[in-house]
């Protein structure tokens, strides 16, 4: 008798915030099995260069395939839009598959704008990226995207600043300038998933007419299609209701700050890249 070998489903950020798109991906997919590593030890990469973003990024991608996960989710968008094409194009086996959460975001923001106008807030790195002015423009030529980068964002998220009048102060600040940029944006995409947390201090300090995207549910119903478009992926994704925690840091500072952003008690181990 033949035992298929059965495979995890990696999930990767290089901190916290991709349990924000892990949360969404688990609610809307509980039956499988979810590896999710968070590579504390060296976060963030907002300002680090392409190339090490890169090289981290691909050591914590080898280290999923390692594991047994054949289908890796990069849930962050700095690695996204710094190492995701680079790893599709020189670094994978041809039964290994590594998606990002730009594309699937860019395939649909353009329907939540009635004016044309799109705003972006990102990190410094995904900003200077410019990779959703270049992946939205390929689904939406029409559509103008306008960028801000927000350089405190995540520092308030994960020292647990949010409701401080620091936050308020600085959110306030950055949307100002992006609305400035035009005011006709009506639609404003979070291009982190740290900036869920926010969520209460940006829509103080929006127009209301302007909706706010996260990014969550959209790459939970994109995983979704894509399994359903690749059985043979599928049908080798290990089924086990669980979720096993790793970080590259301390195991009990991830935990205590973990729980904030996934909405629920983790508890991880340490390992190294």
């Amino acid at each position: 008798m033949i035992v298929m070998e059965k495979h995890p489903i990696g999930i990767f950020d290089s901190g916290y915030g991709g349990l924000t798109v892990l949360k969404e991906i688990v609610a809307l997919m509980p039956q499988y099995q979810y590896y999710y590593l968070g590579d504390n030890a060296r976060a963030p990469y907002g300002p680090l260069p392409y190339q090490t973003v890169y090289e981290y990024t691909l050591q914590a991608v080898n280290w999923f395939f390692g594991q047994g996960c054949q289908l890796v989710i990069l849930a962050c968008n700095t690695a996204s839009a710094k190492a995701l094409r680079t790893i599709q194009q020189n670094n994978l086996p041809s039964s290994k598959k590594v998606l990002g959460i730009i594309r699937p975001t860019a395939e649909v923001i353009g329907s939540y704008s009635k004016t044309g106008h799109v705003g972006v807030l990102g990190t410094v790195g995904t900003v200077q990226s410019e990779s959703y002015i270049i992946e939205i423009n390929k689904f939406f030529p029409e559509v103008q995207v306008h960028q801000q980068a927000c350089p405190t964002w995540v520092a308030l998220v994960e020292n647990n600043n949010t409701n401080s009048q620091q936050a308020s102060q600085e959110v306030k600040h950055d949307i100002g300038m992006l609305m400035q940029k035009n005011s006709a944006t009506d639609a404003l995409l979070l291009a982190c998933t740290h900036y869920p947390l926010l969520a209460h201090q940006i829509q103080k300090h929006v127009p209301a007419h302007v909706t706010l995207i996260s990014q969550g549910q959209i790459v939970a119903q994109s995983l979704q299609q894509y399994l359903q478009q690749h059985p043979e992926i599928e049908v080798y994704s290990s089924k086990s209701h669980s979720i096993d925690y790793f970080t590259t840091g301390n195991a009990e500072t991830f935990d205590a700050h973990a729980a904030t952003f996934f909405g629920q008690a983790v508890a991880s181990n340490t390992i190294q890249l």
